[in-house]
């Protein structure tokens, strides 16, 4: 059972940065497909970043590009989220998921880290 766990977030003020990371055990961590989505209060959990395992990034929200940058550590099975010129409409509570496949909706991950909140302040 492949398992997840997230580090990282936090409270910044607009234009600040931080790094979000996802530890992955468990499992052969070259086979998956690792993501980023994000859920803010009252919608609906949305995919910002993917990445896989060669390291190559296969989706970047258009609302991040730019500000955001996906990686992944193969020899650490660790997966990065980069942000940077946050923006107070990043808050939201983020997720790392991991899946066989490369999927854009959250009913297709299979396997997701425990979220870890992220506040920007104007």
């Amino acid at each position: 059972q492949l398992q997840l766990v997230q580090s990282g977030g936090g409270s910044v003020q607009a234009g600040g940065s931080l790094r979000l990371s996802c530890v992955v055990s468990g499992g052969t961590f070259t086979r998956y497909v690792m993501d980023w989505f994000r859920q803010a209060p009252g919608k609906e959990r949305e995919l910002i970043a993917q990445i896989i395992s060669s390291g190559a990034i296969t989706y970047l929200q258009d609302s991040v590009k730019g500000r955001f940058t996906i990686s992944r550590d193969n020899v650490k099975n660790t997966v990065y989220l980069q942000m940077n010129s946050l923006r107070p409409e990043d808050t939201a509570v983020y997720y790392c998921g991991a899946d066989r496949s490369v999927s854009r909706t959250p009913n297709q991950i299979d396997y997701w880290g425990q979220g870890t909140q992220v506040t920007v302040s104007s």
